[in-house]
């Protein structure tokens, strides 16, 4: 059986300590669950915020709630806002009201904020869109009362610099939880988030938990490292050259590369009105619009002039469309984990692949998205085969993540520092939009992972100077405000209590997570420069100096306790609750590739198919000897392989399998909004049926035996039909 996207499913851990029964959860978002009595809620205006609505909790099941709106709409003395009160519970904002306490330190107040920001393990709670987490986790702050995939790293840092170890590691199994209950770590826990993710942080927060836990933690959990990585390659296997597939790219000369994408074409949840104001503004079709304003919304940078056609113009978005740097630099990274965690667990054929994977993206980021000219990487839009303009620091990603040569590194410090560095940071881009990703903005994951990249390149006084702006202007802020910030103006040569100029779909918000977490650690690698800031505030005493957490942790020591032990959720009953039926599904139109686009043609960059045997099966085979020891074998096996959806013969050691009739893409006409949603079915968390090899074994004892086994192949081949 395989598990759509928005079918009800029981809210249970799934993991080797299988939990009760609890209430089954409809994973549908509200838009599409409550349909036109949503909308009705936003054209009311009887919520400042959109993503009040989003996280409002019904009394009864959503198929019954539209049906007594829809009895009592047209009544005479009916009132929507006294209809939603009665009906709808809004979650409180916990930390929205938190202010510095008198003389509290920014050091202090870190670290109280660790328990304003930590949320206990939840109870599920019949139609909440809170996806429930069954360990204590830590959310950004402000209007973000739920927990957010790439935010969480940087948070984390914190928690590591604070030796909050305990909490790190339960937001490590939290995710893996999530992972395992919907194949892949959703934008954050809200049903409307699960139709896209975030960037693939997981396996740099087990280079974190390692540090203290050791290798241990690599293989523990191995098995979300490998749905995490299935989820993100996701129909790579039989990809056409020139075409894409989710987020997944092949490029004409067969290099896979790695997009933002979202599986719905509808408005956001959160950011519903928004999101039909900028259609109307707009002469695309709207179902792409906002697929691409969702996209954007899971590269965590929404909204930045890098995703924007004309570089200005948000309903001239086209995230879809490009091969971004951070995607392709944390995939390395995360083939590297896994080759890594294979190598502890004995599976050297496993190990090989997904090194040789690493080397080739490695290969590929360097060639596609380097600009030589200009001394710094770019985004790629693969649709028209040209580099994006639009300077950001994310040109430091690959510095953060071993990518880059050092030569590349060089002249992308020289760029940071003639183009991007002013008196408070590092601004985001070179360019002024009115976006919150954009001038004259810095942001703190951007901040750490330049320092930390440019410190493993040897350009240390440099990373030194930014941290000391950075933190100047953080530290200056709140002494002013007595508060942490989401962002900050880095332009300004005034310190503002408001921290961030402009841009963004709601206000500035406190807390703050991500700040929280990289300032302290910067704090503790700067000591002497953060004393100088620090002259008006004599509370903060400052530790001796210490290096910044590692990128990995493949060499470190730890109790090598394993941490695969993991809480159940909390419920009701299914017996005592109604469920709803999920919303029918529709697919989407499949992608057409631009043709005729002049594309680079990287030499050596062709991404393999794991090891297979001869006819696409690699079997693995257990004997039983006949003599007086216990044996083992190993075998080989082999499988005939189906024709690929498109007809085409495999290639020798390729395995391709046809999508079931339900599943091919199909080409339709997308709904009107207001009638019913488009959605694109990701078919997770079941794996495709995997073909079976046979093989034979023989093992060696005190005797000797033979025996027989079956296997299967390493790679899952199922992917999605292609248009010619």
């Amino acid at each position: 059986m395989q598990v759509r996207l928005f079918d009800v499913q029981p809210a249970t851990h799934a993991g080797q300590h299988a939990a009760p029964d609890f209430v089954p959860q409809d994973l549908r978002p509200p838009s599409i669950a409550l349909g036109d009595l949503f909308a009705a809620i936003h054209a009311a205006h009887i919520f400042t915020d959109a993503k009040a609505v989003a996280d409002a909790i019904p009394d009864q099941a959503p198929t019954d709630l539209v049906a007594a709106w829809r009895q009592e709409k047209d009544l005479p003395d009916f009132n929507l806002k006294r209809f939603v009160s009665q009906h709808f519970t809004i979650p409180v904002l916990r930390s929205a009201a938190y202010s510095r306490k008198p003389g509290e330190s920014v050091r202090d107040y870190i670290s109280g904020m660790w328990d304003v920001l930590t949320r206990e393990a939840d109870t599920a709670v019949p139609w909440s869109s809170l996806l429930p987490l069954p360990e204590t986790y830590i959310v950004p702050g402000g209007r973000f009362s739920e927990f957010y995939y790439w935010d969480s790293y940087f948070t984390m840092i914190g928690l590591y610099e604070d030796g909050r170890i305990d909490l790190l590691r339960n937001v490590v199994r939290d995710i893996a939880s999530l992972i395992d209950r919907y194949g892949h770590m959703p934008n954050g826990n809200r049903t409307y988030y699960l139709s896209r993710s975030q960037p693939p942080f997981f396996s740099l927060m087990l280079d974190l938990l390692a540090s203290h836990d050791g290798q241990v933690v690599y293989t523990s959990f191995l098995p979300e490292l490998q749905r995490e990585y299935d989820y993100w390659t996701h129909g790579a296997d039989a990809l056409k050259p020139g075409a894409a597939w989710q987020h997944v790219v092949r490029l004409p000369d067969n290099t896979l590369m790695f997009r933002p994408w979202d599986d719905m074409e509808t408005p956001r949840d959160e950011s519903f009105p928004q999101d039909l104001v900028t259609a109307k503004s707009s002469h695309r079709p709207a179902p792409d619009l906002w697929r691409d304003l969702r996209a954007g919304a899971e590269t965590g940078w929404d909204y930045t002039s890098r995703w924007l056609a004309d570089g200005k113009t948000l309903d001239t978005i086209t995230t879809t469309s490009l091969i971004t740097i951070e995607y392709n630099c944390l995939m390395v990274h995360l083939e590297q984990t896994l080759s890594h965690a294979y190598a502890l667990n004995g599976e050297k054929d496993k190990a090989a692949f997904y090194a040789q994977q690493a080397t080739q993206l490695k290969n590929a980021i360097n060639h596609v998205l380097w600009n030589e000219k200009e001394g710094a990487y770019f985004d790629y839009n693969w649709r028209t085969g040209q580099l994006r303009d639009v300077l950001s620091t994310a040109t430091a990603v690959p510095l953060f993540l071993h990518i880059a040569s050092q030569e590349q590194a060089d002249a992308v410090a020289r760029t940071l520092q003639t183009r991007l560095l002013h008196i408070g940071g590092l601004s985001v881009t070179d360019r002024e939009t009115g976006q919150q990703w954009d001038y004259p903005n810095g942001w703190a994951p951007e901040e750490w992972m330049a320092i930390k990249g440019l410190e493993q390149y040897g350009h240390d006084a440099l990373a030194a100077d930014i941290g000391r702006r950075w933190m100047a202007r953080v530290i200056g802020t709140y002494e002013k405000s007595g508060v942490l910030l989401e962002k900050y103006d880095v332009v300004s040569p005034e310190i503002s209590a408001t921290g961030g100029k402009g841009g963004g779909e709601y206000p500035m918000q406190i807390g703050f997570g991500w700040t929280n977490g990289t300032l302290l650690g910067l704090m503790n690698r700067y000591p002497q420069n953060t004393r100088k800031v620090l002259d008006n505030n004599p509370l903060a005493d400052q530790p001796s100096q210490q290096p910044l957490p590692p990128v990995d942790a493949w060499d470190a020591k730890g109790p090598e306790i394993p941490v695969t032990e993991r809480s159940p959720l909390k419920g009701v009953p299914v017996s005592s609750l109604k469920t709803d039926a999920p919303a029918q599904n529709v697919p989407v139109r499949p992608e057409t590739p631009a043709s005729g686009a002049p594309v680079p043609q990287p030499a050596s960059l062709v991404r393999t198919t794991p090891p297979a045997g001869p006819d696409g099966g690699a079997g693995a085979g257990a004997g039983a000897g006949a003599g007086a020891g216990p044996n083992t074998g190993s075998g080989s096996g082999s499988t005939s392989a189906p024709l690929p959806a498109d007809g085409t013969p495999a290639k020798p050691g390729e395995q391709t399998v046809p999508l079931p009739s339900e599943d091919r893409p199909q080409s339709h006409q997308p709904a009107r909004h207001e009638e019913s949603a488009a959605v694109t079915p990701r078919l997770q968390p079941t794996p495709a049926p995997r073909p079976t090899g046979t093989g034979t074994g023989t093992g060696t004892g005190t005797g000797t035996g033979t025996g027989t086994g079956t296997g299967t192949p390493i790679s899952d081949p199922k992917a999605p039909a292609q248009e010619p």
